[in-house]
């Protein structure tokens, strides 16, 4: 495996547009690193340019020690895996696994070992002699992914892999996918819109917006101190509740009179934009906080999402299941959490945190 550089990418287009801007990152030896973004950001072109398939317009791309920029696909060591299977229906499970160590010319006796190990590690051993037409849309994307496996890549880039499995699968095969890159320490690049799937996977996660990276870092990190507006918006399910604040004697004050915690590096009377996750909200029929209304309700089994309109706008507040209350009820809002992270207003930059 190998360490991954890239360093002032540009892509732009014939047309005219501009996929990626000036784009550098640096995926460590054995890092599952994960590109997030909505589509349009520039995250699968930036994939495609690593992998060879789509020529920077500048900038340089490195795998291992080698420049690869220029060269061809095939002579970069890498594995794709995409979000359709491109399955050869006409073959075996067997035969589609060793198909590109058959295009290299390696010895039979090295083919069948390899075949035979990524089948052992993918549970695949009583599928080899089936078709793709006899498989299930998991088992499909399984055979895709020991196709990839048995070439021994330097890294793996993973195209949108799970998108046309159905959410229980998806949720099977995120955890197989993290498993197998643990057990063979692999370096791999993976691509996805999904947030969920970002935060369960990612060792890091560098978040796009038009073609710019808005955030890189360690999942944890991305949820709990998004760098802009974009990214508080875009991690979460549901997001960020996005709140005008004054900064009032280590206060941050909203309308109203909701109040939290001011965070270090803020004056008195700067006028800010507070990001609170919906855990860091709590209701209750009385006590302390500001009155707001609950105007919906998803119960999510092991817990309750309430939207409580409130005079500073509609928050989502995250409550165990045992909470109690219905529609219409009048309840107290109050911050329970650490100082939450300041964006200013016009740049929509964090500005403390």
């Amino acid at each position: 495996m190998a360490e991954v550089h890239v360093r002032k990418l540009h892509k732009a287009f014939p047309d005219g547009t501009v996929a990626v801007e000036e784009l550098d990152l640096e995926i460590k030896d054995g890092e599952l690193f994960v590109m997030l973004g909505p589509s349009g950001c520039g995250k699968t072109t930036t994939l495609r340019c690593i992998a060879g398939l789509e020529e920077e317009t500048s900038g340089q791309i490195q795998i291992g020690d080698e420049v690869v920029s220029g060269l061809r696909p095939s002579e970069r060591d890498i594995a794709m895996v995409f979000q359709f299977y491109a399955l050869y229906p006409h073959l075996t499970v067997r035969e589609n696994m060793a198909f590109p160590l058959r295009a290299a010319k390696r010895p039979e006796a090295e083919i069948n070992e390899r075949v035979a190990e990524a089948a052992r590690m993918l549970q695949l051993e009583p599928y080899l002699t089936r078709t793709p037409s006899k498989l299930s849309g998991g088992e499909q994307q399984r055979v895709a992914l020991g196709r990839a496996m048995v070439r021994h890549p330097k890294a793996f880039l993973m195209d949108e892999p799970l998108t046309n499995l159905d959410a229980e699968l998806r949720a099977d095969m995120r955890a197989e996918v993290k498993h197998l890159q643990q057990r063979l320490n692999a370096t791999m690049i993976y691509v996805t819109h999904d947030q969920t799937e970002a935060m369960a996977l990612g060792d890091r996660i560098a978040i796009m917006n038009k073609g710019n990276l808005e955030q890189l870092g360690a999942p944890m990190e991305v949820y709990n101190r998004p760098a802009s507006l974009f990214a508080a918006r875009f991690i979460g399910s549901p997001p960020m509740n996005l709140i005008e604040a004054e900064v009032t004697n280590g206060h941050l004050t909203a309308a109203g009179g909701l109040q939290m915690t001011a965070p270090e590096g803020l004056s008195r009377g700067q006028k800010v934009i507070a990001g609170v996750r919906p855990e860091n909200f709590t209701i209750s029929a009385t006590g302390d906080g500001v009155q707001g209304r609950i105007v919906s309700r998803e119960a999510l089994g092991d817990e309750t999402i309430f939207v409580v309109e409130c005079q500073a706008g509609l928050f989502h507040v995250r409550m165990p299941a045992t909470a109690r209350f219905d529609e219409e009820q009048v309840v107290a809002v109050r911050h329970v959490g650490v100082a939450p992270p300041a964006y200013d207003p016009t740049t929509e930059k964090v500005v403390s945190a």
